[in-house]
Formats: structure tokens, sequence, C-alpha cells
């Protein structure tokens, strides 16, 4: 399968400040990528890099076009959310729809009008005097209605109450399955959003700690409640987590055979969040 993005050994360093070291990745058609880290691990670095909106070291390749070289090109089949809204504030709602139509050449008027038509969101109304919610769901209408190939959605969810996120993500999921997109959501809200993903990668202090399908994480991940008589015997398997709660203690195992892991009674199924904690802080002891 085609590659939509191409990232090979990414650097970028502000003063003596390392943002982010030897990123490698691919994004192909079909995949929603969580780009996982707290703030500072180096999300924000990273796609300012795939915009082209940097200089970095290393190579990437967006639809076969350098960033650096062809953004004005690039930003044809790619859209970009961030957590602060750049939309033209002084402008109505209307102002802004009829000025993207004419600068956009995939832009649809008729598609934009149709995402906006189950929301509260007025055409007459300035875009300042939109709540921060209603201007998320604006600019994400816009963008959804450019047909982009591949959207970035930088901490799209910062401020919004349940209401607003589960529309988002409704409105998401509708629009990835309308036709073959690639989406890469940046978050530190890992459990919001485990339930669009495919993929995951996770920064930590500027390095990849984790790159794994999914449904990979299910294989090479379990988790086990160990009580009091099993903990020395677990502890043995090298857990990569650790975590004691009140009557029993919470560990992860990577890559450890099925067998070994019948001797506890309890063995579930590693959540997203819980392997995110475990990538960032590893051992709790």
């Amino acid at each position: 399968m085609e590659k939509w993005i191409d990232v090979k050994g990414i650097s970028k360093t502000f003063g003596t400040q390392k943002a982010v070291s030897d990123i490698s990745f691919t994004v192909r058609p079909g995949q929603v990528i969580g780009l996982l880290g707290h703030n500072g691990a180096g999300k924000s670095t990273l796609i300012k890099a795939l915009l082209g909106m940097l200089h970095y070291e290393g190579e990437i390749e967006v639809m076969g076009l350098s960033p650096q070289q062809h953004r004005a090109k690039l930003m044809e089949s790619i859209a970009y959310i961030s957590d602060v809204s750049a939309l033209p504030s002084w402008m109505t709602v209307k102002q802004c729809l009829d000025y993207v139509s004419g600068v956009h050449p995939q832009f649809s008027l008729e598609k934009a009008q149709q995402y906006l038509a189950d929301t509260d969101i007025k055409q007459t109304v300035k875009i300042s005097q939109l709540s921060k919610g209603m201007k998320v769901q604006f600019h994400l209408a816009v963008v959804m209605a450019t047909d982009a190939k591949v959207l970035i959605f930088d901490e799209p969810t910062l401020g919004l109450d349940l209401i607003y996120r589960e529309k988002l993500y409704a409105k998401l999921q509708a629009w990835l399955e309308e036709s073959t997109r690639a989406l890469i959501i940046a978050s530190h809200e890992v459990s919001e959003i485990e339930h669009l993903l495919t993929d995951v990668i996770v920064l930590k202090q500027g390095k990849m700690v984790l790159k794994s399908s999914m449904a990979e994480l299910e294989t090479n991940y379990s988790t086990v409640l160990v009580d009091n008589e099993n903990y020395s015997r677990a502890e043995s398997l090298s857990p990569i987590y650790i975590r004691k709660e009140r009557e029993q203690t919470r560990m992860i195992f990577e890559n450890l055979a099925s067998d070994q892991l019948k001797a506890f009674s309890q063995v579930c199924r590693t959540s997203l969040a819980e392997l995110f904690i475990a990538k960032q802080v590893g051992l709790e002891k």
C-alpha cells in the first residue's frame, strides 16, 4: 500500500534543547494514528515539520512532496486544526465560507453548509462570537469540505465539554468512513481517542518510546492483577509497569507467552491509557 506520509530520522533542536530526536514512521491510507505524549514531548514540533512550518534534520515526504519545498501544493491534500483557532475572528461565518470557496480549489461550499446544518452555528454571526466548541465545529466543517486526504488534529478537544467532544468524534468517524483518508490526532487525552485509532505513536521527551498498531498492542501487552501471594513470582517475569492497589497489584507485561500467564487468574486487556502511563513513567514499586 502506498505511503501518504514517510518520515525518516527527523530531529529538531532549539538552541541546546532537542525537541524531537530520530523519529521515523509512515502514514498510509485508512490509518488513524494517535500521536500521544505529555506537553513538551515533541508532538507539536513534529506536526510543524510535517506541515513545512520549520526546518529539520532528516527526510519527510507528504504525498510525494517535500513539506519545506512544496508547502502550498501540499496543503491541497493535507489539513490542520490546532488547539488554538486560526480562523479570522473579524469575519462572519458566511464571509469565511465565501473566502475559502474562492481560494481553495477543492473546497465545497455545499458540503460545508451540510456539515453546519446540524449545529447551532448561524452564518451571520462573527467568528469571534462563537464559543470554543462552536469554533472547533466550524473549523472542522471547513476542513472536511476541502476533501483533504490527510487531517492533522493537534489537541482538538482542549477546553471542550463532554457534549462537544462526543459530537466532534462522531463527525470525525463519519467523515473518515465517507472515503479513503488518514488522520493524525495529537492528544494527551488518551482514553477518549482510543476507539478511533488504528495505530499509536508515543513520544517522551522528544523520543519515540512506542510505535504500534492497535492490533499489535492486543497481542504484545497483557495486564495481570496479582495478589500478595503471587507477587514475587509475577515480579520475576519482569513487568514493564507495576502499580500497587488496595488489595492487589496491577502489572503490565510485554511479549510474555500466554502459558506464563496461566498461573494468574486475573489476566485482562491492557488499555491504551495504562500503556501510555507505563511508557512514560516505567516501573513504580
